[in-house]
């Protein structure tokens, strides 16, 4: 975020910090000392003149408006930048179904509030490894037959840039296989032990076991 400002001359400058959504009749707390964007938020301004300011690895919480201020060695001499700068953070999103049955097939869809050429391409990802041959302008990948096996988490990018999409999973559904039986302890069992008998049988969701 760029900024240059001008103060009369003979007064000096005590503090320059940069804040988000004004509030009339309050001093603003500095950004540089909230938690959220200390290790973020760098200056590449000299302070005197220019408050420029980086923002580093921003995310959708960081849309706002920001304002600069300046204090200076006079009480009355404290200024704010009335316009402020407003910051809107855009980012993809997955689209999936809550749930898709075992043998079905479902559609991902890739989405975002930024304005995108028609140029742009898409990769998707499974478990945050690329999926092969998936770079396509269509923004929607579409997984035939799905297996339980597919129950995984899917994100996605625009070619050429490094943000990749929040990750979604996948929720297969699939019904019990046949129920496996199994007896601890194994081996001969004497009249008057003790034993335990094991039931499993794998299904989304878990199935009840009578």
């Amino acid at each position: 975020m760029r900024c240059t400002y001008t103060y009369p001359t003979g007064y000096q400058i005590k503090k320059v910090f940069w804040f988000k959504n004004a509030v009339k009749g309050d001093e603003s707390p500095d950004l540089s000392n909230d938690t959220e964007y200390s290790q973020r938020l760098q200056y590449l301004g000299d302070k005197q003149q220019n408050c420029t300011v980086r923002l580093s690895h921003v995310t959708l919480k960081d849309s706002h408006m920001y304002y600069f201020r300046f204090i200076t060695n006079i009480t009355e001499g404290r200024w704010t930048g009335a316009a402020g700068v407003t910051l809107t953070v855009t980012d993809l999103q997955v689209e999936s179904p809550e749930r898709v049955t075992e043998g079905a097939s479902v559609t991902l869809r890739c989405k975002s509030s930024c304005a995108l050429t028609d140029r742009a391409t898409f990769i998707w990802y499974r478990n945050s490894q690329p999926l092969t041959e998936r770079r396509d302008r269509n923004n929607e990948l579409l997984l035939q037959s799905v297996r339980r096996e597919d129950s995984d988490r899917y994100s996605c990018a625009v070619d050429g840039h490094t943000h990749i999409s929040p990750a979604v999973q996948l929720n297969v559904m699939y019904p019990p296989v046949k129920p496996v039986i199994s007896i601890s302890p194994s081996g001969v069992i004497v009249e008057g032990d003790s034993v335990t008998l094991n039931c499993i049988s794998d299904s989304n969701p878990p199935a009840e076991i009578s």
